[in-house]
C-alpha cells in the first residue's frame, strides 16, 4: 500500500467514526472543540501559520497593528477548525437548522438572477464554512450545482461527495464540467464555483496590491452565455449563526475580445472580495501561497549606512532583477536605511538573535522594537518583502527576523556575526573569510559592486558635469583611488606623499594626466599631503577631497575614464570595483593590514586581478604595465552569484 492510501484509507475510517460521535454533542460542544482544534492548528501548523500571517501582513497591514494581525491569524485558524467540525454536522441539517441559525443577505438578488433565465453562477472565494454555503444554497429553492475538483484520496473524496449530495447539492466534477455546466446554465439553473487559486492556468491581476492568479471560468461561461455572476461570501456571526451575502448581479462588460474581457471583468471584481474580505478577514483561507503566481517580486535591501555594504547589496539586487526579469518577473528594489538606538542596542539584539528560531519570532519582533528607532521599525512595517538582502554582520539578525515575519527569502554578503548561515537562504562570503562549505553558502573571491559598462560609462558622463572639467573619454588619464584609516591601520601621510610623486613621474613618461579622489576615512594629514603635492600640477585634471566636497560619481567615473588605476590596499571594496572595472589595477603595499586582507590581496595578485607594488617602484611599474598592456583579468563572481540566485528565485 502506498503512502497516499495508507493516509486515504486511516482518514477515511477516522472521519466515518469521528462524524456520529460529533453529531450525538451539543451544537456547542461541536463547535468548542472545532475552536479548541484551530487552536491546535495554530500552534503546531507552524508552516502555514507563518504563510497566514505573512498573507495578512501584505494585505491588511496598512490598516491593522502588529498586535491585530497576530490576533487575526489565531482567530482565522478557530474559524477553520469550526468550519471544519461543521463538515460532520452536514447529514445532520435540516430545514429547521437553516431557519434558525442561517441569514442570507441579499436574497432577493437571487430572484432577480433568476428572472433572467440564462442561469445563475455563485461566485465565492475560499471563505468561510465553504461546505456549509453549499447545502445553505441546495435549499433555498432554487436546483444547485456544485463544482468539485478531485481530491488526491479517493475514499474521503468519495464520502465527503456523499455528504454534499445528502442535502440536494448535485456534484458536477470539474475535469467533465464543461459539457454539463453549459446544459446546467441553460436549463437556468445555478452553480457555485470559486474565483481565488486560479493555478498556473489562472488570470493574474490585482488582489491587495499584488498580482495574484484568479480562476476565469465563471466569467467565461458569463461572457459566452449571458449567465449571471453573483458574488458570494459566507460569514460567521457567533458559534452556529451565520450570514451568507448575496451581493447584487455583477454587470459583465463585453468587447467582443474573451481573453480581454475576462481580464477587464476580473480587475472589477476584485475590489468586491477584497472589501468583503477586509470586513470579515477571520474568514478568509490566508494559509494558501495567495501571490505565488505573481509577476512581481519586492527586494529589499537592509543598509546600515556603509557605503561598501550598501554597494554590495545593490549588486545582489541588480543580479536578483536581471534573472527575474528573465522569467517575465518585475522586481520592485527599495532601501531602507537600519538604525539602532545605541550601540548597546545592536549587540543586544545579535546576542538575542541566537534565541530566535523560523517560526517562533513570528508575529513578535520584540527585539527589533526594543533596539532599532522608531523610523527605521515604522519603515521596516510598512514593507512586504519577498527578498531581503543585506550585507554586514550587524543587519543580520535584521534580515533573518524580518524575513521570518514575511515569509520572504533572505541573502547576507559577508558572516552574519555570531548567526549560524545555515538560518538564511543565501549566504555570500568572501573566501578570505574562510566560509564554511554548506549547501547555502558561496565562496565568492572579492567583494560585489555595481560595476558593470553601462555603469561605467553613465559614472564618466555624471563626473564630467559635477567636476565641470573637459574631462575626455579619449584622453590618457591615470586613476589614483586613496583610502583611509581603517581597524589597525593607517595610511601614513608619507606613504601618499611617495605615492603621488611616483604616479606623477609615470605621469610624465606616458604623457597622461591624473584623476585622483580620497575617501570619507582619509585622515586630515593625508589629505593635507594631496593637496599639496597637487594643488599647482598641470597634470592633476580632478582632485576631489571626499570629506570637503564629496561628488558621489568621483570613484566611479575615475574608473570610467582610467586607463590605469592605483589603489590603497586597506580597501577590498575599492580593489575589487577598480577590479571590475577590466581596468588594468596596480594595488601599492602597506604595512599593519590585516591577516583577513593579506589573504585577499595576496590572492588577488596571484590569479593576476592585481598587481602589488611597493610605493616607491610604482612609477616604472606603470610605466612597464602600460607599455606592455597585458589582460585584465577579473574573478567569475557575478557569474556565480547569477546561478546560485537564479535557482534560490
Amino acid at each position: 500500500m502506498s503512502k497516499d492510501s495508507a493516509i486515504d484509507y486511516i482518514s477515511y475510517i477516522l472521519f466515518k467514526a469521528l462524524g456520529p460521535f460529533v453529531r450525538m454533542l451539543p451544537l456547542g460542544v461541536s463547535l468548542f472543540l472545532g475552536r479548541r482544534l484551530g487552536d491546535l492548528l495554530y500552534y503546531f501548523d507552524l508552516k502555514h501559520k507563518a504563510i497566514a500571517h505573512a498573507n495578512i501582513k501584505r494585505a491588511l497591514g496598512n490598516k491593522l497593528s502588529h498586535a491585530q494581525i497576530c490576533r487575526l491569524t489565531k482567530g482565522s485558524y478557530r474559524a477553520f477548525g469550526q468550519n471544519f467540525i461543521e463538515i460532520f454536522l452536514i447529514p445532520s441539517i435540516d430545514e429547521k437548522y437553516l431557519f434558525k441559525y442561517i441569514t442570507v443577505e441579499g436574497r432577493e438578488n437571487i430572484e432577480a438572477a433568476f428572472k433572467k433565465g440564462k442561469g445563475v453562477i455563485f461566485l465565492a472565494v475560499h471563505a468561510g464554512s465553504w461546505e456549509l454555503s453549499n447545502v445553505i444554497c441546495s435549499n433555498l429553492g432554487f436546483p444547485f450545482n456544485f463544482v468539485v475538483r478531485e481530491q488526491r484520496h479517493p475514499r474521503l473524496n468519495e464520502l465527503l461527495n456523499h455528504y454534499r449530495s445528502l442535502k440536494g447539492c448535485k456534484i458536477l466534477h470539474r475535469q467533465n464540467q464543461t459539457r454539463e455546466l453549459i446544459e446546467v446554465l441553460k436549463r437556468n439553473e445555478s452553480i457555485g464555483v470559486t474565483v481565488d487559486q486560479g493555478g498556473r492556468d489562472g488570470v493574474l491581476v490585482k488582489f491587495f496590491g499584488k498580482e495574484a492568479s484568479m480562476a476565469t471560468g465563471a466569467l467565461r461561461l458569463a461572457l459566452k452565455y449571458d449567465s449571471v455572476i453573483l458574488p458570494a461570501y459566507h460569514v460567521r456571526i457567533n458559534g452556529p449563526y451565520a450570514k451568507v451575502i448575496i451581493k447584487p448581479p455583477f454587470e459583465v462588460a463585453k468587447s467582443g475580445n474573451m481573453d480581454f474581457d475576462v481580464r477587464e471583468n476580473l480587475l472589477r471584481l476584485m475590489p468586491v472580495y477584497e472589501r468583503l474580505i477586509a470586513e470579515y478577514p477571520r474568514e478568509y483561507m490566508w494559509t494558501y501561497k495567495i501571490w505565488k503566481y505573481s509577476k512581481e517580486r519586492n527586494i529589499l535591501i537592509l543598509n546600515d549606512g556603509k557605503t561598501g555594504h550598501l554597494r554590495q547589496s545593490q549588486a545582489v539586487a541588480a543580479l536578483a532583477a536581471r534573472e527575474l526579469q528573465a522569467s517575465g518577473i518585475k522586481a520592485n528594489v527599495r532601501t531602507v536605511e537600519v538604525k539602532f538606538k545605541n550601540k548597546l542596542s545592536q549587540a543586544v539584539l545579535a546576542f538575542s538573535s541566537l534565541l530566535s528560531g523560523k517560526y517562533i519570532c513570528q508575529g513578535c519582533l520584540l527585539c527589533l522594537k526594543k533596539t532599532l528607532n522608531e523610523a527605521s521599525l515604522e519603515s521596516f512595517m510598512k514593507e512586504n518583502p519577498d527578498i531581503i538582502i543585506s550585507a554586514g554582520s550587524s543587519l543580520a539578525p535584521v534580515n533573518y527576523l524580518l524575513s521570518r515575519a514575511n515569509t520572504a527569502r533572505s541573502v547576507v554578503l559577508m558572516r552574519p556575526g555570531l548567526m549560524s548561515v545555515k538560518r538564511f537562504s543565501l549566504a555570500i562570503i568572501p573566501r578570505h573569510d574562510h566560509p564554511p562549505k554548506v549547501a547555502n553558502v558561496l565562496a565568492t573571491e572579492g567583494a560585489l559592486n555595481l560595476i558593470d559598462g553601462e555603469y561605467l560609462r553613465d559614472q564618466s558622463r555624471h563626473l564630467a558635469q559635477a567636476s565641470e572639467l573637459s574631462l575626455q573619454p579619449s584622453a590618457y588619464y591615470i586613476g589614483l583611488l586613496l583610502g583611509g584609516d581603517a581597524r589597525k591601520f593607517i595610511l601614513k601621510k608619507e606613504e601618499v606623499r611617495e605615492v603621488i610623486r611616483q604616479v606623477k613621474l609615470a605621469a610624465e613618461s606616458l604623457d597622461a594626466d591624473i584623476l585622483v579622489t580620497t575617501s570619507r576615512r582619509t585622515s586630515k594629514e593625508a589629505e593635507a599631503v594631496v593637496k599639496d603635492e597637487l594643488r599647482d600640477y598641470p597634470r592633476a585634471k580632478l582632485v576631489v577631497i571626499a570629506n570637503e566636497l564629496n561628488i558621489p560619481e568621483a570613484v566611479g567615473g575615475i574608473l570610467g575614464l582610467s586607463r590605469i588605476v592605483v589603489s590603497s590596499a586597506e580597501s577590498i571594496s575599492m580593489i575589487c570595483e577598480a577590479v571590475a572595472s577590466a581596468k588594468i589595477t596596480v594595488v601599492f603595499q602597506s604595512e599593519g593590514l590585516s591577516n583577513k586582507h593579506k589573504r585577499f590581496i595576496d590572492e588577488f595578485a596571484k590569479q593576476k586581478y592585481i598587481y602589488l607594488v611597493p610605493a616607491g617602484q610604482l612609477s616604472k611599474r606603470l610605466v612597464q604595465l602600460m607599455t606592455d598592456k597585458p589582460e585584465a583579468h577579473m574573478p567569475k563572481d557575478r557569474l556565480l552569484i547569477s546561478q546560485r540566485l537564479k535557482k534560490l528565485l
